[in-house]
């Protein structure tokens, strides 16, 4: 493992997509340590519990109806980016069919690819993975346990508490797709139209706004449950966790926004916004009804006017 390797495996990137992946899994694990999976039976039962706990009371309190996904693991940063790295391969898909490139500009993408999942495998705490447009298969919710048992020492909280609310957070998105059958087909058609796009060199507007409304809405109700759900206090977790996002150093900032990730801080923060004002002038369970139909999601402009989508779903 080491540099070298990884270096070896961009330039020797081949085939005719814009991408190798198998050159990018390689160059990605090359250059980013698995971490430790010492993970004992009583640690896998704490891991259960938090899961279950958590449905319980997203159950509860939301009244959504939602079944937990049949694949639940604790990985290491290896095994998170064997599963990512077969989503990127199946969503960019279409611009694979986009023509031969010249082998200096597969080198550059395959190696940019790698540097960024190796980035965000380090990151990752937890994922609710839809497995976006893959034939048939169960939804899996993944832990990356070498993240978290980082990230809670960094962050000088207890390792099983931050466990704990991690679980919360990512069993609250198993609760929107549970409660929401039509919510992974509605993403996708918006990723295929947006990749058709660009596969054309051109820019769909309207279908990246659609997914953007959509993963705000996703991301800022995960945030208002989780913090109505956990059963513990919070708010140091809140604040710490927060502080987590900005990043810290101007190099980490840079590669946050270059990788998309102070846009997924804007959709925490303003999601969270407009769940907070329906649920404070109404109730949870109606801040749940955007989940009845694509009918009820907020547009982009309801997104900032709450009042606006209440006076919609009232009409």
């Amino acid at each position: 493992m080491g540099l070298y390797e990884s270096v070896r495996a961009v330039t020797g990137a081949s085939g005719d997509g814009p991408i190798d992946w198998a050159a990018v899994t390689r160059a990605a694990e090359a250059s980013t340590d698995p971490g430790d999976l010492g993970v004992d039976a009583d640690e896998r039962d704490a891991y259960a519990a938090d899961v279950g706990d958590a449905r319980d009371r997203v159950r509860t309190v939301t009244g959504l109806g939602f079944d937990l996904p049949d694949r639940i693991e604790v990985q290491n940063r290896h095994h998170w980016l064997a599963a990512n790295v077969d989503t990127f391969e199946r969503v960019l898909g279409p611009l694979e069919q986009a023509g031969r490139i010249p082998g200096i500009a597969r080198v550059l993408n395959t190696g940019s690819m790698a540097v960024g999942l190796s980035y965000l495998s380090r990151q990752v705490l937890g994922q609710y993975d839809p497995l976006l447009l893959a034939d048939g298969g169960a939804h899996a919710l993944y832990f990356v346990r070498p993240n978290i048992v980082a990230a809670a020492d960094s962050l000088g909280v207890p390792y099983d508490r931050f466990r704990r609310w991690i679980a919360f957070h990512e069993v609250t998105h198993a609760a929107e797709f549970g409660a929401a059958p039509w919510l992974s087909a509605h993403l996708e058609s918006a990723v295929e139209e947006a990749i058709g796009k660009l596969s054309t060199g051109t820019i769909d507007p309207d279908a990246l706004g659609q997914l953007d409304t959509t993963m705000t809405a996703v991301e800022g109700y995960a945030e208002l449950v989780m913090d109505r759900a956990f059963d513990e206090e919070y708010a140091d977790l809140r604040r710490k966790l927060d502080e987590r996002r900005q990043g810290r150093g101007p190099v980490e900032r840079l590669i946050r926004r270059l990788l998309g990730l102070s846009v997924k801080r804007r959709q925490y923060e303003r999601g969270k916004a407009f769940f907070e004002t329906v649920a404070d002038r109404r109730d949870l369970e109606t801040a749940g009804r955007v989940w009845d139909s694509p009918a009820t999601l907020p547009t982009d402009e309801e997104l900032d006017d709450p009042v606006a989508w209440l006076a919609r779903l009232d009409g």
